[in-house]
This record gives C-alpha cells, sequence and structure tokens, in this order.
C-alpha cells in the first residue's frame, strides 16, 4: 500500500463511488474497485459498503478517511512548497468560469501568472454553462454562488458584492430611486436567473431585509451585456462589484443605494474555486488559485 492507494480510497469517497473515481484516473470502474478490495484487505477495514443498489462509507471507514484526509493534505502542501522552490512547475491546467468573470478579472491576471511560472500552459474555457469537472476533465472551476453545494471540493477564493446601478443619463431622465421599493417605477435590467428576473433583496445596517419585485422589458443571459445596457442608459442593473468598480470609480455608472446590501440569491456570495478531489490536486491547480486569491483580491482593495 502506497501513497497513491491512499488517495484513491479519498477519490472514491470524494466522488461517490467507483464509476466516478474511475473517470478521474481515466481507469476501468472494475480496476479501481479491485484495487480498493486488496487495500481493504491489506488494512483489514472494510472502508465501504457495496450493493448492486446502493454505495456508502461504513463507520469505521469514515473515521479512518477523516483522519487521513489532512495528513494527505499536509503531506501535498508541504511537496508543492518543496516543488515550487526546486522546479519549475508545468503541464496543461484547463480551468473554467464565466465569461464575465474569465474577461473582467481572470484574462488582466494570466500575464502575470505566466511570468510566474512559464512551464505552465492554461487552456481557458469560458461559458456561462456549469461545465461536469470530470466529464470534460477540468482541473479548475471558478463560479459565482452562494455557497457550492453537491461533491466538488470548494474554497472561497473572493467575496463578491453586489450593486443597484444606473447611468448618468438614464438618472438625468428618470427621477433617482430614493428607496427600493421606488424600482417598481423603473426598467430592471435583469438575468434570466431565479431570483435576479422577478425580486431583489436588500439589507440595511440593523439588518433589517427587504424584497422588491422587479420587472423589465430587457432579460439577458450575460453580464458584461446587462453592463452595457445600464451604461447605455436603458434602466437599472443589479451587477457584481468587480463587474462594476471601474464604471463607478469613474462615475459611468451610479450606485442608487450604496448604504445597502443587495443580493438576489444570498448575502454572502462569493467566487468559489471548485474542484474534483483534494486526493488528485495538481501542483499547479494550488499555484493558480493562490495567484488569483492574491492578486484579484489586492487589485479589489
Amino acid at each position: 500500500m502506497n501513497l497513491d492507494d491512499l488517495k484513491t480510497l479519498l477519490l472514491v469517497r470524494d466522488q461517490g463511488g467507483f464509476a466516478a473515481a474511475a473517470r478521474t484516473l481515466d481507469l476501468n470502474p472494475a480496476s479501481v474497485s479491485r484495487r480498493v478490495a486488496e487495500i481493504e484487505a491489506g488494512l483489514g477495514l472494510r472502508i465501504f459498503q457495496r450493493s448492486t443498489r446502493r454505495f456508502s462509507v461504513t463507520e469505521a471507514g469514515e473515521a479512518f478517511l477523516t483522519r487521513l484526509a489532512p495528513l494527505l493534505d499536509e503531506f501535498d502542501a508541504a511537496l508543492g512548497s518543496a516543488e515550487t522552490l526546486s522546479t519549475d512547475p508545468g503541464g496543461t491546467l484547463r480551468m473554467t468560469t464565466s465569461v464575465s468573470f474569465g474577461h473582467e478579472v481572470v484574462m488582466p491576471l494570466l500575464g502575470g501568472f505566466h511570468a510566474a511560472y512559464p512551464g505552465i500552459r492554461v487552456e481557458l474555457i469560458l461559458s456561462d454553462s456549469n461545465l461536469d469537472l470530470v466529464r470534460d476533465r477540468i482541473d479548475l472551476a471558478l463560479r459565482l454562488a452562494p455557497a457550492p453545494a453537491g461533491a466538488l471540493i470548494s474554497s472561497r477564493i473572493l467575496t463578491a458584492r453586489y450593486r443597484v446601478v444606473a447611468s448618468p443619463a438614464y438618472l438625468q431622465q428618470n427621477p433617482a430611486p430614493a428607496r427600493p421599493e421606488d424600482l417598481a417605477h423603473h426598467p430592471a435590467l435583469r438575468f434570466p436567473l431565479p431570483g435576479f428576473r422577478d425580486r431583489w433583496m436588500f439589507r440595511d445596517t440593523a439588518g433589517r431585509v427587504t424584497e422588491v419585485p422587479v420587472d423589465g422589458w430587457l432579460i439577458c443571459s450575460n453580464a458584461l451585456s446587462l453592463r452595457r445596457a445600464a451604461l447605455d442608459g436603458l434602466g437599472v442593473a443589479l451587477l457584481t462589484d468587480w463587474l462594476v468598480g471601474q464604471s463607478l470609480r469613474d462615475g459611468t455608472l451610479i450606485d442608487l443605494f450604496p448604504q445597502l446590501e443587495v443580493t438576489a440569491t444570498g448575502f454572502e456570495s462569493g467566487i468559489w474555486a471548485l474542484y474534483p478531489t483534494k486526493a488528485y490536486l495538481p501542483q499547479r491547480v494550488r499555484l493558480m488559485i493562490d495567484f488569483i486569491r492574491r492578486e484579484a483580491g489586492r487589485a479589489a482593495v
């Protein structure tokens, strides 16, 4: 039994079965199942309970894997630190994120990342659809969400704040809303997503939350296009700070409710790094996550 065997056990648990783990490892599910059985025999411990209908982790197996995971994390971190100091990281990093976040945040950072790690090739897949990381062989996904759900491993790299904005030209033609309820008299530029398209939420400094119904003639699935519509004076828009920060600084967009927190889903939204499992986290993935967290956070200050 070696480190790869132990990582295989964690991978099977994190992926929820032998078939999903086999896809990550590019192996036959039967071979992964056989190898796990051999590991269990060597340990004298049943880690997984199998049947034709159900897969689960045994109580003893969960206790073992819970203690094992941080030990392997520490080993990988120590190895990664040593590799960074002693070798030039390499390989191809396949990562995905939304079109808007990729365009506004990731692309401006790639030149600096390449200068720091010239041996790493980056394959960036911009898509507003959530790709299947295992099926599409994605090493890293960056997603905007209140908190990711599911079996993927996640780590928050940035906090996201939403703002309700409009252009000066729009406000010259329409009275600025004095309170959130006044948005009922303004055309909202909306995403075709639950919450975003029909009601926005506001929270004041006392923690009181107000839900405001919104409506409008334009619904668009792309955040860059909604920002363009807001800049063109077509209405008011609910957009993230990393998308409208420069426009707010140069005055081409106005924050209508700077004293309030705003959201359409949850007030703790952020940009999350998602990857299939900690057990097989390449060094290049760790380096990209740390680089974006550091550099994007510095740019936001």
